[in-house]
Order: structure tokens, then C-alpha cells, then sequence
């Protein structure tokens, strides 16, 4: 289900993407009605993804999602903290690393962008074999998120891979 186009269909559109480029990096902001962001700039940084998943739990807590008030509630936050130790880790091994990690909320759905300066396309792997070791990353992503792809600028390196998961009800 990878798909590769400028937006998906409960993405921000070209009206809010200049709000979302000037958001503040660290605390929670809201760059569109009603969507807070977070961001985090991974560049050169040690112990990536475990820095990954911290940021992103406390974007969970900040956001009400954590600590959870109940059994779905507490999965959809695992959901979305499996998600970005993925999209983190793929681009460590895949993609020269990541640059920046961007997380997103709104009332129904959960964003999570991982910019890289790598030139691959993430794909699962097919076909997935869940007894083998490694490669079950992007299978992951697409199990569990809404929708996933990747976004290029044209005559800059590098990618955005992103995926949306459900706000808990």
C-alpha cells in the first residue's frame, strides 16, 4: 500500500504546510487549527531511536494520549511508539540516517514524518516471512498505520517517509 504523492487523503494540505514549517522544535505548537506538532532534529545525534521514542512519548503524554485510560487507548499509543522506532530505524539502516522526526495531531488522526537523506524507496518485504530475522519494518508500518508513503522534493537529496495512525476514541 505504498504510495508515493504529495498528500494523503487526511494530510495537511498546501494551506497549512508553511504554518508546519515554521513550528517550533521541542515543545508542543499548533501550526494549524486544531493539529499541534512536534519536532525533533535528529541530525548527529547519538542513541537515535531510543531519543526518538522518548520524544514521541512525551508528545503522547502532552497530547492527552498518555497515560492511557484504557486498554485501546494504551494500545493506539504503543501503536504509534512501535511506528516511529521503525520509520527511525529504517532510515539508520537504509537511508544514511534520519534528519528530523516530525509528529502531528489532530482529533482522528496521528501523523509521524522521518526525514532522510538516503535515495531508496521503504517497501515491506515481499514475501513477509514472519520466522526470519530483520525486514519486518515497513510490513509493520503497513499493518498498523491508516496510510503510509514517501514524499520527495525535487533537486533536494533525501526523502520524507510518513505514516498515519487513528487517534484513540
Amino acid at each position: 500500500m505504498s504510495t508515493t504523492r504529495p498528500y494523503s487523503p487526511g494530510d495537511r494540505g498546501p494551506e497549512s504546510e508553511a504554518a508546519v514549517a515554521d513550528a517550533p522544535e521541542g515543545p508542543a505548537s499548533t501550526a494549524a487549527v486544531g493539529r499541534q506538532v512536534r519536532r525533533l532534529s535528529l541530525n548527529g545525534a547519538s542513541g537515535i531511536v531510543p531519543l526518538a521514542r522518548d520524544f514521541a512519548r512525551q508528545a503522547l503524554q502532552a497530547w492527552g494520549w498518555l497515560p492511557a485510560a484504557g486498554a485501546d487507548q494504551r494500545a493506539a499509543a504503543e501503536d504509534v511508539l512501535l511506528v516511529v522506532s521503525e520509520l527511525v530505524t529504517n532510515a539508520c539502516l537504509h537511508a544514511e540516517g534520519p534528519d528530523e522526526l516530525w509528529l502531528s495531531s489532530d482529533a482522528k488522526v496521528l501523523r509521524i514524518e522521518v526525514s532522510d537523506r538516503g535515495a531508496g524507496q521503504p517497501a515491506p518485504r515481499t514475501p513477509h516471512r514472519a520466522g526470519r530475522p530483520g525486514g519486518h519494518g515497513m510490513f509493520i508500518v503497513q499493518r498498523l498505520c491508516l496510510d503510509w508513503g514517501v514524499v520527495r522534493t525535487p533537486g533536494v537529496s533525501g526523502k520524507t517517509v510518513w505514516a498515519e495512525l487513528s487517534a484513540p476514541v
